[in-house]
């Protein structure tokens, strides 16, 4: 209750008392004690909020791969993919780059331009700070333009076309160009196999690798003596028992064939069946496991040009093989290698790079990279160089010619 109180005048009535309704009273204190909770209950949230956000992981690292993870070519871009996802899984392991976990996204480009940039706006879309990929030299040409305009950088684990040698841009690639390595293929084939004349069969849907190589290999062979007499291309719409006819039709003593590893041992059997003497030899591209898997008895004696040295005892490589196929059950191949190292090179230059440096500026400044079987270093314009190995299948095996 609240009293107003005054003097009493001589002869005047006493006062009456004040009152505020009770109603209004309880109100009143309701409304303080309820004020009093709301605001202990948001510093109460909001100290959660703080502590949650305290506690929330980092924001991770994203780096994006591309690679035919379907149709013709999908044991290269699967290879290629779980060589990107070991790298990852190994440097999260450690901590990932400076405390942030890395991420791998992964787009499947199907061998086809329009997919493989769709793939390219989707990663970027995502905010990667890279790409891992492709693993072929025509979408590497595809959609480089869309990288360099956005200023990202694309690390190609496979990718060897001329096409892309000595420029200024976004591209790196952890393999040599065809000009530096297919002359020691063309050399074993007329000096060490004695082979005069030879018909080149070449995928025309990776026109930018397969006819590289092809021009590449005609001017070592010619010049060492040798003859081209025929080049032959194909697509989807070739008959491959057609297609052997026309690659025989010369008369060749060795037939060399730069396809993917599918259409390369279907071509083998059409050809065995036709002629059972004509040597026969692949580029780098068909030299995975598959080859040995569908070629069968027709692969035998083939000679395979690959990136790999699978005798190598390096103890970096033989630490790789071995994670590698505990975690994915089966050999990595030269995809599975070249993907690795591609990846690694990307984290390392993120590990390294420093404040207001770009991804590109940080891998040319960086030296050498640390590959599974031999250093990596780039020249100013992202190409490096690396062994090819010459190989025979026998007895169902990739084997080094002696």
């Amino acid at each position: 209750m609240i009293k107003v109180q005054s003097r009493l005048a001589a002869g005047e009535a006493a006062p009456t008392e004040t009152r505020m309704p009770l109603p209004t009273i309880l109100s009143a204190g309701l409304i303080g004690r309820a004020r009093r909770i709301w605001l202990l209950a948001v510093a109460a949230m909001a100290t959660v909020l703080l502590g949650i956000v305290a506690c929330a992981p980092p924001e991770p690292v994203r780096i994006g791969f591309l690679g035919g993870l379907s149709g013709r070519v999908a044991d290269l871009g699967i290879g290629g993919r779980n060589g990107a996802i070991l790298a990852v899984e190994m440097r999260n392991q450690q901590g990932g780059i400076h405390g942030r976990p890395i991420e791998l996204i992964a787009e499947d480009d199907q061998q086809d331009a329009e997919v493989a940039r769709q793939a390219v706006t989707r990663l970027l879309a995502r905010k990667v700070e890279l790409i891992v990929g492709p693993m072929t030299s025509a979408m590497a040409v595809a959609v480089l333009p869309q990288l360099n305009a956005a200023g990202i950088v694309l690390i190609s684990p496979t990718a060897t076309t001329n096409a892309l040698t000595g420029l200024d841009d976004q591209f790196f690639r952890v393999v040599a160009p065809t000009a530096t390595h297919v002359f020691r293929s063309a050399e074993y084939h007329f000096r060490r196999q004695g082979l005069r004349r030879v018909v080149l069969v070449y995928d025309l849907r990776n026109k930018a690798y397969s006819e590289s190589w092809a021009g590449d290999f005609r001017k070592a062979f010619e010049a060492l003596g040798g003859r081209i007499v025929g080049e032959v291309g194909f697509d989807a719409s070739n008959a491959l028992a057609d297609l052997a006819l026309a690659v025989l039709a010369s008369e060749p003593d060795g037939v060399l064939i730069i396809a993917n590893s599918v259409d390369t041992a279907l071509l083998l059997q059409q050809i065995r069946r036709r002629d059972a003497g004509v040597r026969l030899a692949t580029a780098e591209w068909a030299a995975t496991e598959q080859l040995i898997e569908l070629g069968g008895r027709a692969a035998e004696g083939v000679i395979v040009a690959q990136y790999v040295d699978r005798e190598s005892r390096a103890p970096a490589y033989l630490a790789f093989s071995r994670a590698y196929r505990e975690r994915f059950a089966h050999d990595p191949g030269f995809p599975g290698l070249t993907a690795f190292d591609a990846t690694n090179v990307a984290l390392d230059a993120l590990t390294s790079r420093s404040a207001g440096q770009s991804v590109k500026q940080a891998i040319l400044a960086h030296g050498d990279f640390a590959g599974a079987q031999l250093p990596i270093r780039f020249d100013a314009h992202g190409d490096t160089q690396r062994d090819t190995f010459l190989l025979v299948i026998s007895d169902g095996q990739f084997k080094s010619l002696p």
